[in-house]
């Protein structure tokens, strides 16, 4: 299997962040079919794009800023591995970042860590709220489904545009804080930084939906929704967060075989090296 550009060590116990592909989208409603396909175009993308050839010698497309951090590629699991497989990572002090698949799968990484970190700052990237709470584990119920492992005062959610009155309903309900696009146009990107950053707690999962992401930069993910964030404020945001320390990432919801020129793949590879790179730790 072609492993992401960014991995740097074929030894498990030398990596401080590990990429863990997750092709499954087994509890997604959405009519575009495909996010399994996402971890192994992301990472052939990255090659292709992230990657270059000088004089015999492979070098990387790098961000301007940030240390080098040791990186390994685990390869793909499937979902009756997560337990396992993220439980090992966590036990072992290293920082998971995971390519779906739908969204569901970050139900199942982020109750797991929580078993080890205990309550986690959740700040979730998504056009989506994801609450809906009458039914239940798929993909339009991740936020409900980890309630109990979470710090809803601590959490945060960014890019929302397209709620369901249920979820408008459990946004009040819980009190849970909602960032727009819109407030980002209004306030400004580096006043809602501020605001986010000093809203969490210090043990942060990070989920990001690629469809958080307005579709000119990133069409090919499974459910579009205009009015989005453009590409450099999203990243911008993700940066500050993770130099503060995170336990844990996710990356979500590609849809390749809707992509244009393999255009949101590329973003999210981009994504993945500005959080290796950006990242203080835990």
């Amino acid at each position: 299997m072609e492993k992401i550009c960014w991995a740097n060590t074929e030894n498990f116990d030398d990596a401080e962040f590990v990429i863990v592909g997750i092709p499954d989208e087994s509890e997604s409603h959405a009519l575009r079919k495909g996010t399994e396909e996402a971890p192994f175009k992301i990472r052939q993308i990255s090659n292709l794009r992230d990657s270059f050839e000088r004089d015999g010698k492979i070098s990387l497309g790098r961000p301007f800023q940030g240390s080098e951090k040791k990186v390994h590629d685990i390869g793909n699991i499937n979902r009756s591995q997560i337990e396992n497989i993220y439980d090992k990572i966590s036990a072992s002090s290293k920082i998971p970042i995971s390519i779906g698949g739908d969204h569901s799968i970050s139900r199942q990484i982020i109750n797991t860590l929580a078993k080890r970190h205990g309550k986690i700052s959740l700040v979730y990237f998504d056009a989506h709220p994801d609450f809906v709470s009458s039914t239940t584990n798929y993909y339009g119920s991740v936020v409900n489904d980890v309630l109990s492992n979470i710090e809803i005062a601590s959490s945060v959610q960014i890019g929302i545009r397209t709620p369901e009155q249920e979820e408008l309903d459990n946004i009040k309900k819980f009190n849970l804080e909602v960032i727009t696009p819109f407030d980002i146009q209004k306030h400004g990107i580096k006043l809602v930084t501020n605001s986010v950053l000093h809203r969490l707690g210090d043990k942060v999962y990070v989920s990001f939906d690629m469809d958080c992401v307005d579709p000119a930069y990133a069409p090919g993910v499974s459910v579009p929704v205009p009015m989005g964030l453009n590409s450099t404020d999203a990243v911008y945001l993700l940066k500050e967060i993770v130099k503060k320390g995170i336990v844990g990432m996710d990356i979500m919801e590609v849809c390749p075989s809707f992509d244009v020129k393999d255009r949101t793949s590329h973003l999210a590879s981009r994504i993945i090296s500005e959080v290796l790179y950006s990242s203080g730790g835990k």
